[in-house]
């Protein structure tokens, strides 16, 4: 492939490398990874309340890794109620593995910055070294993808099977009994796949761009070296 292409195509990993760096570190910050309602189970079923009735008894719920709102509705109108993981909730959620969301987030971030210096500099400069060329490249991206999918697995966990949005419905609430009633994940999770994905398209750019893939040998290196072996 020529010159020229093979700077094309680093570039282009490079800029996608560095937006997902970007995007991630917005994601970390919002409130927007769960989305849901939770429906106040005590005061429906004081008034029996079904069908239209229903409705004033159910509030919404948002969070991020760090904090979130509630508003609960019981009947007599929604109260809001914001919430921060660190140190309310430590005692009620999965700890370990929230902050191991966190932690593989951070990981993301450093090397999505790090891919896309690499990809960069193979792009204007000459590369030398492994881990400069393009063993270097698959590493970074194999690494930050791994990371984007540990982070969707981890918080998928902690929200569906641990119940997550249940826990914090039921934060400090000593009379009231709240239940799930929907929950779906929001755009900051999203994003974390779809940066998954461009790092795994990176690895594909630079597979196109020629390179073998890491450890890999051909059969004609293996036969010289056979027959090397064999004069000694």
């Amino acid at each position: 492939m020529p010159a020229q292409q093979k700077r094309l195509i680093f570039c282009t990993a490079g800029v996608l490398s560095l937006a997902c760096a970007l995007g991630t570190a917005a994601a970390v910050g919002t409130q927007l990874w769960v989305r849901g309602t939770i429906l106040c189970t005590t005061g429906a079923l004081l008034v029996n309340a079904t069908g239209p009735e229903l409705h004033k008894f159910i509030g919404e719920i948002q969070y991020g890794l760090f904090s979130g709102q509630r508003v609960r509705q019981c009947g007599l109108g929604g109260r809001p109620f914001q919430f921060s993981f660190f140190p309310d909730l430590l005692k009620i959620i999965p700890a370990s593995i929230h902050v191991s969301v966190i932690l593989f987030c951070t990981v993301l971030i450093i090397f999505a910055l790090v891919g896309a210096g690499f990809f960069m500099f193979n792009a204007f400069g000459s590369p030398y070294e492994t881990l400069h060329g393009p063993v270097g490249l698959y590493l970074w991206s194999f690494i930050a993808c791994s990371c984007g999918c540990l982070i969707m697995i981890l918080f998928s966990s902690e929200v569906k099977i641990h119940h997550l949005s249940e826990k914090i419905a039921n934060f400090k609430e000593g009379t009231f009994a709240f239940k799930t009633h929907s929950e779906q994940f929001a755009n900051s999770f999203w994003t974390i796949l779809v940066c998954s994905l461009v790092h795994f398209l990176n690895a594909l750019l630079v597979r196109f761009a020629g390179f073998e893939f890491p450890f890999s040998k051909s059969k004609d290196s293996g036969r010289i070296t056979g027959a090397v072996d064999l004069m000694y």
